[in-house]
């Protein structure tokens, strides 16, 4: 009994190759036959055919030589210790530890103020301005006023009198007296212009008014008053302003 030869496998080329072998004698037999159709049926077995091989050839390629095939286009690999960080557009260095921080000993320059430095608030103490000079004391430079005495008019039982109030001095003095003493109490003193009077006795004392209080240095104002009550129109037998005697009794 004859031992059973064993054949070699065959390999995907082999197969392919005696496919492609029988596909000569396909095609005459569909090309040779009779009418239109027979040769359009042909005409399109002859393309699928070659679509065939073609797959057929380059299956047979790739099957044969694998590692032949250009490799594609691989990025190196990042250096061992570097750590992958999305590019941001910045510069990076290729250290994986980060920036060292700025020192904290680092002076910074003050910052500017926002406007002008506030003007210090004045002390309520010391005085704002120049000081006001009061005003000139009447008592410490005045000059004792003078004061005359005279008989303007006579009547039957009277006259009228007038009495000039003056100031020798250059500065001015406000406020006076004066007392006129009558021979008689009686005696009337009547129609007064430039002062106010009172009686006490025989003594008739006159005060200024709003329009005589101040005699201005180098000025006079001056009384006027009646005097009735009197047959022989006998003048005062006294007259003083301030304590000042006043001139003209003799007449």
């Amino acid at each position: 009994m004859q031992a059973a030869v064993s054949r070699p496998r065959r390999t995907m080329a082999v197969v392919l190759l005696d496919a492609a072998g029988g596909v000569p004698a396909g095609l005459r037999r569909a090309l040779t036959g009779r009418g239109g159709g027979s040769r359009v049926l042909g005409w399109s077995v002859l393309a699928v055919v070659g679509m065939v091989l073609a797959t057929a050839l380059v299956a047979s390629v790739v099957l044969r030589a694998p590692d032949r095939l250009t490799p594609l286009v691989r990025l190196p690999a990042p250096p061992p210790g570097v750590v992958g960080v999305p590019d941001r557009g910045e510069p990076r260095v290729g250290s994986a530890s980060p920036p060292a921080p700025a020192p904290a000993d680092v002076l910074q320059p003050p910052a500017a103020p926002d406007g002008p430095p506030a003007a210090p608030e004045p002390d309520p103490a010391s005085p704002s301005g120049p000081p006001v000079a009061g005003p000139p004391s009447a008592t410490a430079t005045a000059t004792p006023l003078r004061a005359e005495f005279t008989i303007e008019s006579r009547t039957l039982f009277g006259y009228r009198a007038a009495v000039t109030i003056s100031n020798p001095g250059s500065n001015p003095t406000v406020g006076w007296t004066l007392v006129v003493t009558l021979p008689r109490e009686s005696s009337e003193v009547s129609a007064v212009t430039g002062a106010r009077v009172t009686r006490s006795g025989a003594s008739w004392t006159f005060v200024p008014d709003e329009t005589t209080e101040r005699v201005v240095g180098a000025g006079s104002v001056q009384v006027t008053f009646r005097v009735s009550g009197s047959v022989t129109n006998a003048p005062p037998t006294g007259c003083a302003v301030d304590g000042t005697a006043c001139a003209g009794l003799a007449d």
